[in-house]
């Protein structure tokens, strides 16, 4: 008879082997998983065979009982038909084949006790082999439960995992800016473009003013020009 324990716990241990094998390993979540749930899959197939090994088992001890049990009443029918046979030719006189019959009932009520003992011992067997096998059956149940739980929580797993690892390259490129800041280099570069802005507006405010200064030289001269005019304008009178 097969051990429950035995069975299923190797399995269970088998499963987290491989679980703390692969996040060691830190290797792809999806497929990490999936090679979790094929390992597992592949587990319960081998613990099914064995839980129907041990109910196979029971069956057989069932069948011979139920042969021990016709056995017992067969040796008993035989046991009364010689009894009786011996009965009814110790009657007629006959008591030598009457004692014949007698050993024929003893040698039947013998095989029949036989068969009462092994009905009985099957019977105490087959008690405790269908407590093992009912507790082979809920562990195989649970053992399902958990693959289904498995598989239902695939998806998730490998999202946090995706996310994590996710996390860790963004970690890693903060403290590689941290220790070599780009946007040193773009300040650089702006004081630069500021510089020549500002380089720029002064040599636009530089021809502004020369062009301020013509236009005054120019009012200057025709005011002059003006007071010319009108100083020889005083004179003719």
């Amino acid at each position: 008879m097969a051990d429950s324990n035995s069975i299923l716990g190797r399995v269970n241990n088998l499963l987290r082997a491989n679980i703390n094998a692969a996040i060691d390993k830190a290797e792809d979540p999806q497929k990490m998983i999936d090679q979790i749930i094929r390992d597992f899959t592949g587990q319960i197939a081998e613990a099914e065979t064995s839980v129907a090994q041990t109910i196979g088992q029971l069956r057989l001890a069932q069948e011979d009982l139920l042969t021990a049990q016709g056995d017992q009443a067969d040796w008993g029918a035989k046991a009364s038909a010689a009894s009786k046979k011996a009965d009814q030719l110790r009657a007629a006189g006959n008591t030598a084949d009457a004692d014949k019959f007698d050993a024929l009932a003893k040698l039947a009520l013998t095989r029949q006790i036989t068969a009462e003992t092994r009905a009985k011992d099957l019977e105490t067997s087959i008690a405790s082999q269908s407590t093992e096998v009912d507790q082979l059956k809920a562990g195989l149940d649970q053992m399902h439960i958990k693959l289904e739980d498995l598989k239902d929580k695939r998806n998730d797993l490998v999202a946090r995992g995706q996310m994590a690892h996710a996390q860790v390259g963004v970690q890693k490129a903060l403290k590689a800016v941290q220790t070599g800041d780009p946007t040193s280099a773009m300040g650089h570069f702006e004081d630069k473009i500021r510089q020549e802005e500002a380089q720029a507006q002064g040599m636009a405010e530089l021809a502004s003013s020369s062009v301020e200064s013509q236009f005054a030289s120019l009012a200057d001269d025709e005011t002059a020009t003006e007071v010319d005019a009108r100083l020889a304008a005083l004179k003719a009178k």
